[in-house]
């Protein structure tokens, strides 16, 4: 028989919905409140009644984490201090975070708070788990793409907690890869704004419009012992949209199953089914685009792919009151002469209460029946009496009022010994004003970078110029137009013409830098792929971007000590992120793509890369698109030709998104249908002063990317006035940003 026990972890996305999961039998709720939180457009809960909340979840002996789990602008960062005391003081028991800033911020001011890493950071892998663990984190929700052997490694590796969804929707895209709402309608899925475009119609290539990056709904009902089996300690159901019902349903389903498991030892025997019945009263709890089991056994599919959108459903709010109260134990002494005593018990926690002096009856003495009755009366009080014990001496007599009022004063203290437990003193934190550390200190040599360039360029305002390439045509041609500084090659290793062709590139122009940008997406199959790439690495390139701390782990640990830098998709949305890179030891960071120009001079981007031309990743999918459309080609592309390695989908509007292939990562870059064009900028970019500006080529041709090129040094280098371009392309944040 299998003894731990997992947590069924209940999305609250309303105190209704809070009560619900408790009532259902729910270890543990996540919950937002009026900031920060990933569901914007949720019944967050305002300070008072999130304080409720977490006595509530409390006195049951249950657990609450707060949801933090957007990006922080420099401007915001130091309000969380101010949002989250009262909820640290009342007894919060973790924090669900997304920004790497929070991640130090809360290591700083709030020492003893755990922190849970949200799948909206993209772990992908025990390396990724195994450094947050190092800053701190003592929970990881891993991407939901990871298969149960990868998150069985994560858990061997790591000794973390994990914790998994089993139940609710899935994002087409890695969760903190998503761009996609925020470059076409504004709405920032890293800022709890999503507009779900997912979920519309696309084409691929002149196909028929169906829902191709719309995912079924998650359901693994009736694989919990193979959960279990992989080690997950947190089940975690989606659903702070959704009703109240949904969630009582849905958890009372899990919680019943997960016992069944764990209690029964049918996991072992197995013997485990999931009756008809139940699994039918589940699914008709939400019934909208179909149910998968997700990626846990397979690596991606197109019958994951909820292809046609369904009728609105309009989902009717029941008003049901879920209502749990604790079993007690009580004694009540009334004694003429005295004061009424009432003693109460709930598991450990003990209470005493004195009421008014009891009085000599003269008429009608007080029965043992009818004051337990009347003391049994515990109405909408968390508590109710599982045994009480009346105890009269003499003929005594107490108004009904005052044994009511003994009753709530003694409920009441009995409630206050149980949140005692959970309860913070301020003296375990520190002030705001008493915390002086690294991260309120500028960096060296401008805060983008600890590099200095030798040829005092960045002092003089003039930002490097840095071309990023994914073809050996478009690697050439930077070379040859004289502009780069540096190149990035986006590129897959083992490219034999690719290999030879760079050292003697860098023979013909030695100024010239060139650094290898990682995959987006770091597992553990393609760690194992770069093993036989090492040596090579090192040799050929100066340096690498990485994408994800998998990569910059897996560099660590194979002694890498040549420069890393890290992309805009690591984001760095306030200082406190930008210490975090540092502390890595990451030389550059990119700017995110989700600030304007304010911003980006507020969080001061001086020696960092700022990317100022270029169709941008908008989504990084494990799910494929060639695949689902049967267009796969059945060979693994490795920096092939241009045409092989992209298709277009086109939404509504006819507006054009380029799917790149990555096949020996098996994973896809969805980009933006327009380029960003940030030429005409030049002088407000030069006023933020970042060390380097990049132009991102994708599929552009050998000339095309001559003439950006020359574009780009006509506005930077020549400093020529330009003007925009008359084809079509997007400013992305530069000048609106995201709310």
């Amino acid at each position: 028989m299998m003894r731990r026990r997992v947590e069924i972890l209940a999305p609250a996305g309303s105190i209704e919905s809070l009560r619900a999961a408790v009532c259902a039998g729910a270890d543990a709720v996540y919950i937002g409140g009026t900031r920060f939180g990933a569901r914007a457009y949720a019944k967050n809960l305002s300070e008072e009644e999130l304080l409720e909340a977490i006595d509530y979840v409390h006195i049951h002996g249950r657990r609450i984490y707060l949801t933090v789990n957007t990006l922080l602008k420099d401007s915001e960062i130091d309000q969380l201090y101010e949002y989250l005391l009262p909820y640290y003081l009342r007894g919060a028991d973790g924090v669900i975070v997304q920004d790497l800033g929070v991640i130090g911020y809360l290591r700083r001011y709030f020492p003893d708070l755990a922190v849970h890493a949200s799948t909206q950071m993209t772990v992908t892998g025990a390396d990724g788990a195994a450094l947050l663990k190092e800053k701190g984190i003592t929970r990881v929700v891993p991407a939901r793409e990871l298969s149960l052997s990868e998150i069985r490694k994560m858990k061997e590796q790591t000794g973390l907690e994990i914790e998994c969804f089993v139940h609710g929707a899935l994002c087409y895209c890695y969760s903190g890869q998503c761009l996609l709402s925020s470059m076409i309608g504004g709405r920032s899925g890293n800022r709890g704004q999503c507009a779900q475009p997912c979920r519309l119609p696309y084409r691929a290539d002149g196909g028929k419009a169906a829902d191709l990056l719309s995912l079924k709904d998650l359901c693994t009902i009736e694989m919990l012992p193979e959960l279990i089996g992989a080690g997950i300690d947190s089940f975690k159901i989606e659903g702070r949209m959704k009703q109240p019902d949904y969630v009582y349903t849905v958890v009372q389903m899990y919680r019943k199953y997960a016992d069944i498991c764990l209690e029964s030892g049918a996991c072992s025997r197995g013997k485990y089914t999931v009756t008809k019945e139940d699994k039918e009263a589940l699914l008709s709890a939400y019934q909208r685009r179909g149910y998968t089991d997700g990626y846990y056994m397979r690596y991606n599919g197109k019958d994951m792919i909820s292809w046609q959108r369904p009728a609105a459903l309009k989902e009717e709010e029941r008003v049901q009151d879920y209502k749990l109260q604790e079993k007690i134990n009580g004694k009540l002494i009334l004694s003429p002469g005295s004061r009424a005593k009432l003693l109460l018990s709930c598991g450990e926690c003990r209470a005493e209460c004195e009421g008014e002096t009891v009085q000599q009856a003269l008429k009608q003495p007080l029965e043992a029946a009818r004051v337990k009755k009347q003391m049994c009366k515990t109405g909408n009080t968390q508590f109710t009496f599982d045994k009480l014990e009346v105890q009269i001496e003499g003929q005594a007599f107490l108004t009904m009022q005052a044994l009511n009022e003994l009753r709530r004063n003694g409920t009441r203290k009995l409630a206050e010994c149980i949140l005692e437990r959970y309860q913070r003193s301020e003296r375990r934190i520190l002030d705001l004003s008493e915390c002086d550390g690294m991260a309120d200190r500028p960096l060296e040599s401008g805060s983008g970078g600890v590099r200095v360039q030798p040829d005092g360029a960045y002092r003089e305002g003039q930002p490097e110029t840095a071309y990023s390439v994914q073809t050996l045509e478009q690697l050439e041609e930077a070379y040859s137009c004289g502009y780069a500084d540096v190149i990035y090659v986006d590129d897959l290793p083992g490219t034999g013409d690719l290999l030879l062709r760079i050292p003697r590139l860098k023979e013909e122009r030695p100024g010239c830098r060139i650094y290898l940008a990682m995959p987006y997406i770091f597992r553990a199959k393609a760690a194992g792929d770069w093993e036989g790439f090492y040596e090579k690495l090192v040799s050929v390139y100066d340096g690498v971007l990485i994408r994800n701390l998998e990569s910059y782990r897996w560099l660590k640990q194979h002694g890498y000590a040549k420069e890393i830098r890290s992309d805009h998709n690591l984001y760095v949305f306030n200082r406190y992120g930008k210490n975090f890179m540092r502390e890595l030891g990451i030389s550059r960071f990119t700017a995110p793509l989700e600030l304007n120009a304010r911003e980006l001079g507020r969080l001061d981007i001086r020696g960092a890369v700022l990317s100022v031309y270029g169709y941008q990743p908008v989504m990084i999918t494990a799910n494929c698109i060639w695949k689902t459309t049967d267009q796969c080609l059945k060979t693994e592309l490795s920096g092939g030709r241009q045409d092989s390695q992209y298709l277009c989908i086109s939404d509504r509007y006819k507006k054009r998104f380029a799917v790149r292939r990555c096949c020996r990562y098996c994973y896809n870059v969805i980009y933006n249908s327009a380029p960003l064009f940030l030429a005409d900028q030049a002088e407000e970019i030069r006023r933020l002063a970042p060390g380097e500006i990049r132009l991102d080529f994708t599929a552009e041709t050998r000339e095309e990317v001559r003439g950006i090129a020359e574009l780009y040094a006509d506005a930077f280098i020549r400093r020529k006035a330009l003007t925009p371009p008359e084809r079509e392309y997007t400013r992305g944040h530069f000048k609106r940003g995201v709310k």
